[in-house]
């Protein structure tokens, strides 16, 4: 395997489309690399590094949203600390649901590829954190992490989620199928989510296993993945797990960044005020603004005084900020 990595990792992707971003990854590998369609939907991608090996699922849209050079999210772990990294890839999202998909991790279960490596980590987030869940079999004792993730979309059990009605065509009954059955072969597996959005806690329950640890990151949204990206937490989890130190506490510590994240505390200070949380809002606010002076914050402080004047609520003392 490879000490350090190659160029193709510091290479720009963006504005290609799908086609052209797999053709160019195939031209730029290194020979103990590849880059190849699994069928017109989705791709694999691999990079050779050192012994530690995550395996992430991505849409092709979404390398865009976390990436200036749409490139992987695993390509930063490669660059950092010369993992080796499978990227699978969807054009759409797809749940990863196609034969082709699956006889890929077949052909790699037969050739003994994951024997090769100390650690695995099965990485993705929504529908690829169930591919995530759901491909680990493939490598029994790996890790998963797995952000807001759907444990299946047959309607039979999963009928109350309404958000993915067209892709209740998918097969989820079949081989990699039940995403949380899955997970019976993993060593550890973390799930992340946002409890405010009913559907990914229903979801995230139907995930309760003795090897699964569930972490509620409230006020987070739908868009968790970028929040821990935009807080410089998703690598340092990664990281964690790899040197299995990662755990409820050590999650609970890592996610205190949050106190200092200007979109969560905006998301978090609107729902007090969507609730009519007067004193909350007041103490919130004032608690934000020895930190991070802002007009959003300043304006909700000097509304909530009015409003509680207006009702006769016992407010905190006003503070000189």
């Amino acid at each position: 395997m490879a000490s350090e990595y190659p160029p193709v990792l510091d290479l720009s992707l963006s504005g290609l489309s799908w086609e052209e971003w797999l053709e160019r990854l195939a031209t730029e590998m290194p020979p103990d690399g590849y880059a190849k369609s699994l069928g017109a939907l989705h791709g694999a991608v691999y990079i050779a590094g050192k012994p530690t090996l995550l395996v992430s699922f991505e849409t092709f849209d979404g390398m865009s949203e976390t990436s200036t050079d749409a490139q992987p999210i695993g390509w930063q772990m490669a660059k950092a600390l010369g993992w080796s990294h499978l990227c699978l890839t969807s054009k759409t999202r797809s749940w990863f649901r196609e034969g082709r998909v699956y006889g890929f991790f077949d052909e790699l279960i037969d050739d003994g590829f994951f024997e090769e490596f100390d650690h695995v980590i099965f990485y993705g987030a929504g529908p690829c954190g169930y591919a995530a869940a759901a491909y680990s079999v493939s490598s029994p004792g790996a890790q998963v992490l797995a952000i807001q993730p759907q444990a299946t979309l047959d309607p039979r059990m999963t009928e109350w989620d309404d958000r993915f009605r067209r892709m209740r065509r998918l097969d989820f009954t079949t081989r990699y199928g039940y995403a949380p059955d899955m997970l019976d072969a993993a060593d550890k597996a973390f799930v992340l989510y946002d409890p405010e959005i009913e559907e990914d806690a229903m979801h995230a329950a139907l995930f309760a296993r003795s090897n699964i640890t569930r972490f509620r990151m409230r006020f987070m949204g739908p868009k968790l993945e970028q929040g821990l990206i935009r807080m410089k937490l998703l690598l340092r989890i990664l990281a964690q797990m790899s040197a299995n130190k990662l755990d409820r506490l050590s999650l609970a510590r890592l996610y205190r960044a949050r106190r200092f994240d200007i979109p969560y505390l905006k998301g978090a200070l609107s729902r007090l005020e969507d609730d009519g949380r007067l004193y909350l809002v007041a103490q919130f606010c004032h608690h934000v603004l020895r930190h991070n002076p802002g007009p959003r914050f300043r304006r909700a402080l000097r509304n909530s005084y009015d409003r509680a004047e207006e009702q006769g609520v016992s407010m905190p003392e006003r503070e000189n900020l």
